[in-house]
């Protein structure tokens, strides 16, 4: 460098992973870079800025190369080379000196060397040696091997880079029954462990194995599978030595540390977990007087965080970690309203688009790494979903310029299979890990696959052609529009009873029905409406949909006309239930509603993850429903405003940043008045309806509101009449007597946390029953063992409330 520098920038990008040094100082604070896109497409290129760095005289530059997606191992398959089997560097510099610009490029000139890093692998850890300084060489220093330009699109990033989003410190040393050393991080997280290696022996090798859960008191690897999450380190001995990865990525909430000294004192405070996370904004906070929903809502957060790295993972612990379509277009929705996801999931989407097939298909996995593109519903409709997502999250409308040829091409290929409008035959995943599917075989739900593909196919047309309204393209509006009244109808006409009954007999497909608008008159909507709440009543408000119904299942419910049956099954707190997972000490969202049993015992079925976002969506019903600040124009220009003022809760707060601005809205029961405290806060730009309780309405615009509302549940202002078992059924707190009525007879028909399942179970058929055949009912006609007791305990239950008098049903009023 001659003289000052004016301007100094330098362009990195990499076949593998890339960390670049001048003079021994780190360049930038990104990980991982350039981060996974589909390599036979595109490659991110990043830029840095280095202008106040090279000041005048000569300058050393390092770049250090990992294997990362590009070499190391991809999916169970345990995938190398996948998408080459030498590592490259692109690199270029620019500056501005005395002289003029100056240019300096990878030519003959390099030469590389082996590092200190004698392995790395994202799944299975890092190796280094701590003995040798980072960049010295190590080894014979050779002169670099000039190749031909990749035959694929290098471009600007436009993702979000990963970084270190925050450190977690260790909470406790735990020593397990088989006397290991563990550190508990008290949140699973996904990135890597820093450690300060106080007194380690120069040559010894430290090593920090990973997992997620404990068994036994031991750290729990059979849910990694093939991964083998483990660093390894060869000490120095110097003091307080740090230690830490920079080529791997774990999921993780355990380390367990091997290969000290006994002597060694190992301290939570000498390790931190490192979150590693594309930088995101969060858009959305939410808390209630409900610590455990508190605990929900910041467990999705973290999912999320944890699965947004550089392309939204399933997971990321185990020997898997892919951009799986179909738990994005679940979750796309709550993604967005939580973190300001949009330039993340876009540039996955550039990805999607680029690999979709001419029938119109994509692959189930973006990058792709298994078996190419093919028409599946719920995973394939990412091509619409996660678009239309985006737009409705951001009101941009060059979104669904971008991707509307994308999601054209889905539609019309999904409609080329199509015969009566009916989407029927062929691989389906359906309802993926539906609670009461045989573990091994998570496909296997009770919701009809070719159901499903129907509903799916007719809710995809119907928001491409809302798409092509958004942009004022009557014509194609029209087609779309056509193409899912079709559908619609050959899902009513081959699935469908007049009376709103549909073909499976599941939540799931009423789900789907109701909130896609797919039933055609008042007495299906009506009919479908109640057989849900009856089969929610049933399920004894245990969840009982899979990945595809989960996101749909509580808004049907509330705009049915039950959302107290909603609120009952998201404050469900055995299993299968969200609250079932916080209250097992859950810290993120898992992979399968029994990931941990119980018992405390993992899930033995191969395939059990404790981070995946995907039944995390019920965020959005939180928002949306509970809270109650509904989007009605794309970008939240214009909203609805409808809490649920319920009894489980004392208060409620939720700020959600918009495209506008904050929104703030909260309400608070004032106990001694008998009313509710509301607050609204709307930023310039959006409007509001209003829907509050005593029949409040209207419409208001940006400003501060507040509000005293009669609270809706204050006595005696809502009673329920019992007439008949369901009216019993739908009081929380007479239930909740009956089942300890049925506990105390110690009957080994009605036992533990499931006595209540088993009663809902047997009422399923008398739901309409009178109140007063609840004995019988309870016995199933006398059938089951103990049926005198049953049916003895219960006649006293009913004497108890007062719901019969000398052998007669009494008509009661319930507070509720």
């Amino acid at each position: 460098m001659e003289g000052t520098c004016a301007k100094a920038r330098i362009h990195l990008t990499a076949g593998g992973l890339f960390v670049a040094y001048l003079d021994g100082q780190r360049i930038g604070q990104d990980q991982l870079c350039p981060g996974w896109t589909d390599y036979r497409h595109r490659i991110n290129a990043l830029t840095y800025d280095l202008t106040d760095a090279l000041t005048p005289g000569s300058h050393r530059l390092d770049v250090l190369l990992g294997n990362g997606w590009y070499r190391g191992h991809l999916g169970w398959q345990r995938l190398t080379d996948f998408y080459g089997d030498r590592l490259w560097l692109m690199a270029q510099l620019e500056w501005f000196d005395s002289r003029g610009e100056q240019v300096l490029s990878g030519d003959d000139q390099w030469t590389w060397h082996p590092s200190p890093i004698s392995s790395n692998d994202l799944y299975d850890g890092e190796c280094r040696d701590m003995r040798i300084p980072l960049l010295e060489a190590r080894g014979v220093v050779r002169p670099v091997q000039l190749l031909p330009m990749p035959h694929t699109s290098i471009r600007p990033q436009e993702a979000p880079p990963a970084r270190i989003i925050r450190c977690v410190p260790g909470q406790k040393i735990i020593t397990t029954p088989s006397g290991r050393t563990v550190v508990d991080f008290g949140q699973n997280v996904a990135g890597w462990v820093r450690m300060v290696v106080r007194g380690g022996r120069p040559g010894g090798r430290l090593q920090l194995r990973h997992a997620e859960v404990l068994d036994h008191g031991e750290l729990a690897l059979k849910p990694l599978r093939q991964a083998k999450a483990t660093d390894e380190y060869i000490l120095s001995g110097t003091a307080n030595e740090v230690v830490e990865p920079m080529f791997t990525q774990h999921g993780f909430r355990y380390v367990q540390v091997e290969g000290l000294d006994p002597d060694v004192d190992v301290k939570a405070g000498d390790f931190q977990a490192c979150l590693v996370s594309a930088v995101m904004e969060p858009t959305a906070s939410f808390i209630c007087s409900d610590d455990r929903l508190n605990r929900l809502f910041e467990n999705v957060r973290w999912s999320t965080m944890d699965n947004f790295i550089t392309v939204p993972t399933d997971c990321p612990q185990r020997d898997e970690r892919l951009g799986w379509t179909g738990d994005i277009a679940m979750f796309a929705p709550s993604a967005l309203e939580l973190f300001d996801a949009d330039a993340f999931l876009s540039s996955w989407l550039t990805d999607v688009a680029n690999s979709q097939a001419a029938d119109g298909g994509i692959p189930l996995v973006v990058p792709d790494v298994l078996d190419g593109p093919r028409l599946t519903c719920g995973w394939g409709d990412a091509a619409v979903l996660v678009p239309w997502a985006l737009y409705r999250a951001t009101g941009d409308e060059a979104v669904l310029r971008r991707f509307l040829p994308m999601m054209d091409r889905f539609v019309d290929g999904v409609q080329d299979l199509t015969r009566r409008g009916l989407w029927q035959g062929g691989f389906q995943f359906g309802d993926w890990l539906d609670p009461d599917a045989p573990a091994d075989q998570p496909m296997k739900s009770k919701a009809d696959p070719d159901v499903v593909a129907t509903a799916f196919a007719a809710h995809s047309a119907a928001l491409v052609a809302q798409a092509h309204a958004c942009l004022g393209q009557k014509d194609q509006e029209q087609h779309y529009r056509s193409l899912a009244d079709g559908m619609a109808q050959g899902f009513r006409d081959e699935y469908v009873s007049p009376n709103g009954r549909i073909l499976s007999d599941c939540p799931s497909v009423y789900s789907f029905a109701l909130d896609w608008s797919l039933l055609e008159t008042d007495r299906q909507r009506q009919g479908a409406g109640e057989r849900l709440a009856d089969l929610v009543r049933a399920s004894g408000f245990r969840i009982s949909t899979g990945f595809l119904g989960t996101p749909f299942i509580c808004q049907a419910l509330t705009i049915s006309g039950h959302a107290d049956l909603a609120v009952r099954l998201v404050l469900q707190d055995n299993c299968p239930g969200w609250l079932y997972q916080v209250d097992m000490g859950a810290t993120t969202v898992w992979e399968r509603w029994d990931s941990m049993l119980p018992d405390g015992s993992i899930n033995p079925n191969g395939m059990t993850s404790f981070n995946h976002y995907a039944l995390g969506s019920v965020v959005s019903w939180l928002i949306q429903g509970l809270i109650g600040l509904r989007m009605d124009a794309a970008g939240w220009r214009k909203v609805t405003v409808a809490p649920l003022i319920i009894p489980q809760l004392s208060f409620a707060e939720l700020r959600l940043v918009t495209p506008y601005g904050p929104v703030n809205l909260s309400w608070r029961r004032q106990d001694s008045s008998a009313t509710v405290s509301m607050h609204l806060s709307l930023p310039v730009g959006v409007s509001a309806n209003l829907v509050l309780p005593g029949g409040v309405s209207g419409r208001c615009d940006h400003g501060d509101y507040s509000w005293i509302l009669p609270d809706p549940n204050a006595k005696p202002t809502r009673q329920t009449r019992i007439r008949t078992i369901r009216d019993l059924i739908d009081v929380p707190d007479l239930l909740a007597d009956l089942i300890r009525a049925l506990l105390a007879i110690d009957s080994p028909s009605y036992r533990g946390s499931q006595a209540d399942l088993s009663f809902c179970a047997a009422a399923k058929p008398w739901l309409d029953a009178p109140v007063g055949e609840l004995p019988q009912v309870a016995s199933q006609q006398g059938f089951l063992p103990d049926a005198g007791a049953i049916e003895s305990a219960v006649a006293g239950f009913l004497q108890r409330h007062g719901l019969v008098a000398a052998g007669k049903v009494k008509n009661k009023d319930f507070d509720q």
